[in-house]
């Protein structure tokens, strides 16, 4: 694979090329995500459920990122790699600035944050700096308590004009690309034609540019109740090879996620 840079992914945008992203944790299977073809990989902090079994991503510490950013990037030198900045790593300025310095040196192309305007200086002062930085909104699981639990936002009139006036502030304030997670597709398509930078959905409908599941949920081996939008690639393909294959295919050709797996 040749190196995909952030112009890759913009490029892919502007063409209507829609590309698939998952998530890893080690050098092992970023390795073989890498050979398959995936072209962006997410260090987490999903890690704090899927790796380290806790109920919540909160406990994440920017130790534990720096660490996985280095395992990941080892196995999969050319993909492009966003690295999560975990729970209230980034509420100051000077404190984003140098737990982003951390996980740069580690090997991410960018870094991810969850939320809306209240960040908008410190994605100012980050992009000042040439850092990549990647949006998060929709459900943001860092403020989960806020939340009460995993469910789907924006499905009122006053909560999606939230998130569409979110998204439009945060790429004012230099975001190069967008997560959203878990709203309805009618509003994530509104978002992704609003927006100049790559877009990419977990639980957010077909119209993104790009797609992102968590690796376990690909591969079937999460515990607990299935989320809607969630698909094993691994039960009818043969090998993981052969599922990350299927899922790179069924994201290209917009076969995935379908209504099924929409809101």
């Amino acid at each position: 694979m040749t190196a995909i840079h952030i112009d890759t992914l913009q490029n892919w945008k502007t063409k209507k090329n829609k590309f698939a992203a998952i998530t890893a944790y080690d050098f092992s299977f970023s390795k073989l995500f890498a050979n398959q073809g995936i072209p962006v990989i997410l260090v987490g902090d999903s890690l704090g459920m899927t790796i380290q079994g806790h109920n919540s991503t909160i406990p994440v510490t920017i130790q534990n990122i720096e660490y996985h950013t280095k395992a990941v990037r080892k196995g999969a030198p050319n993909v492009f790699l966003i690295s999560d900045l975990p729970f209230m790593s980034y509420y100051q300025v000077n404190q984003a600035l140098k737990n982003t310095a951390k996980i740069i040196q580690s090997g991410a192309n960018m870094i991810k944050i969850e939320g809306g305007k209240h960040l908008i200086n410190i994605i100012k002062e980050l992009s000042n700096r040439s850092i990549l930085v990647c949006g998060h909104i929709g459900l943001t699981p860092q403020y989960i308590n806020y939340l009460n639990g995993y469910k789907v936002q924006g499905k009122t009139e006053k909560s999606a004009k939230k998130i569409i006036e979110d998204a439009l502030l945060l790429e004012d304030a230099g975001i190069k690309m967008l997560v959203l997670e878990c709203i309805p597709s009618v509003l994530a398509k509104i978002i992704t034609e609003k927006l100049s930078i790559p877009v990419i959905g977990i639980g957010a409908g077909r119209y993104t540019d790009g797609q992102i599941l968590v690796m376990q949920d690909i591969l079937g081996i999460t515990e607990g109740k299935k989320l809607k939008f969630v698909k094993n690639f691994l039960s009818q393909s043969g090998s993981i090879q052969n599922a990350i294959q299927t899922y790179i295919d069924e994201v290209k050709k917009g076969i995935f996620p379908n209504q099924k797996y929409s809101f």
